[in-house]
C-alpha cells in the first residue's frame, strides 16, 4: 500500500520501541522490522532494545532437552507489560516465528507475520570437503545439528550417518565446522539465517522434500504485541504478508493440535497460490531414530485466516489418523522419563535486570 493511502494511526510521541534477542541474527531481524515500519510510516521513529534470553545463555545442552519454546520469550514479554529498572517498556517483540509458542499468555497476541525468507534447511560442508551431498558422505561421517526434527528426517534418508549436537550462533557453528580438529563433515542450518547474515555463499545445497521438511514457521518473522493493543494492532496489519500468514497459520494450527514444538520431529512444506487461493500443505512426523514416519497432504482453498486454521486442523487430523499421535506420545513419554534441565526460579524483574 503506498504511503499516501496509509491509514492515519496515532502513535504516542510518534515513537515505537522494538524489542528482541541479542544475537547478531536477531538484531538483523529487528532492523528488518524497523525498516518495514518506517517504510510504511515514515513519520515514526523506532528504537531497538536487544536482550539476552535464557535460551541464548544456555549453550551446553541440545535444544530439544529444554522442551517448550518459552525459553526465548518470557523475559521480553515482561517488558511488553511494564517498565522494569532502566529498561524501556516495549511496544512489540520480534521473533523468529519458529521459536514463538503457538499458545501465548493471555496478555499477548501475534500482531502480524512478515514475508517469509527461504524456509528450507541447507547443508553446509567444510570448505575443503570433497563431498557435496549427504549421499556422498562415507559411513559414520558426522553431521552437526541440534534439531531433533532434522536429525530424525536425515536418519530416515541417510542411516549411514552419525549426528552430533552443535550449538551457538551462526558464526560459532561455522567456526566449529571449519576448525582443523572439527568432528563434523558438515552442519545443517536454516537457509533464512544464512541469507540474512550475508552468508548464503556457505550454502552447499538446499535440502527439500521428500528428504527434509522444514520447521513450522521457519524463515518467517512474527511480531508479538499486547492483546488488542489499539495502536500496534492496526499499525502492524499494514505490514502483514498474507500468503506467508496463511501458510504459517495453517502450520502453527497443526502444531498446536499435535502439541509439537522445537523438540519434536514434526516437519512441514507449504505453498500458496495467490491467483487460485489454493494452499498446498504437506506434513510429516518422524520417530527420533528415523525408523517410523507418517506423511499427509492437504490441498484446499484459503482466503482468510479462518480457512488457514481449518487447513491446519485437517492436516493434524490426517496425521493422527495415520498414526502420528503414537509417534509423538512415545517421544513425550521418553521426555517425561528423562532428568529435566534444572532452571533456578527467580523473580521475573530480577531475571530481566540480570540480562
Amino acid at each position: 500500500m503506498p504511503h499516501n493511502t496509509m491509514p492515519h494511526i496515532e502513535v504516542p510521541g510518534n515513537h515505537i520501541q522494538i524489542g528482541g534477542r541479542k544475537s547478531k541474527l536477531a538484531v538483523l531481524q529487528l532492523e528488518i522490522v524497523k525498516l518495514e515500519i518506517q517504510e510504511h510510516f515514515p513519520h515514526l521513529s523506532c528504537d531497538i532494545l536487544a536482550l539476552s534470553t535464557f535460551g541464548d545463555k544456555v549453550q551446553l545442552k541440545p535444544l530439544y532437552s529444554f522442551g517448550g519454546k518459552s525459553l526465548w520469550t518470557k523475559e521480553l514479554e515482561a517488558l511488553l507489560l511494564e517498565l522494569i529498572g532502566d529498561f524501556p517498556k516495549l511496544d512489540l517483540i520480534v521473533h523468529s516465528l519458529k521459536d514463538m509458542p503457538t499458545n501465548l499468555p493471555d496478555e499477548f497476541e501475534l500482531g502480524c507475520i512478515l514475508k517469509r525468507e527461504d524456509p528450507r534447511d541447507v547443508l553446509v560442508m567444510r570448505p575443503d570437503s570433497p563431498w557435496k551431498t549427504l549421499a556422498e558422505l562415507p559411513i559414520g561421517a558426522v553431521v552437526g545439528t541440534s534439531s531433533l526434527r532434522r536429525q530424525a528426517q536425515l536418519l530416515k534418508a541417510y542411516p549411514h550417518l552419525r549426528f552430533q549436537d552443535v550449538r551457538g550462533n551462526l558464526a560459532t557453528r561455522l567456526s566449529k565446522l571449519d576448525a582443523a580438529d572439527s568432528p563434523y563433515s558438515c552442519i545443517v542450518l536454516a537457509a533464512a539465517g544464512l541469507i540474512r547474515e550475508g552468508l548464503a555463499h556457505r550454502i552447499t545445497y538446499s535440502l527439500d522434500v521428500p528428504d527434509m521438511y522444514y520447521a513450522v514457521g521457519q524463515g518467517a518473522l512474527g511480531i508479538e504485541i499486547r492483546k488488542n493493543d489499539p495502536v500496534m494492532k492496526p499499525l502492524l496489519a499494514q505490514l502483514e504478508h498474507l500468503p506467508t500468514t496463511y501458510r504459517c497459520v495453517a502450520e502453527r494450527t497443526m502444531m498446536n493440535i499435535l502439541e509439537g514444538g522445537c523438540s519434536v520431529p514434526l516437519g512441514v512444506h507449504t505453498q500458496y497460490d495467490v491467483d487460485s487461493e489454493e494452499l498446498y500443505f504437506k506434513g510429516v512426523i518422524v520417530s527420533p531414530d528415523g525408523t517410523e514416519s507418517v506423511e499427509a497432504e492437504v490441498i484446499t482453498l484459503v482466503s482468510n485466516k479462518a480457512d488457514a486454521e481449518r487447513a491446519g486442523e485437517q492436516m493434524a487430523k490426517k496425521l493422527i489418523q495415520l498414526g502420528g499421535k503414537d509417534i509423538l506420545d512415545a517421544i513425550n513419554f521418553e521426555k517425561i522419563n528423562q532428568r529435566p534441565v534444572k532452571v533456578e526460579e527467580v523473580p521475573l524483574a530480577k531475571k530481566v535486570l540480570s540480562i
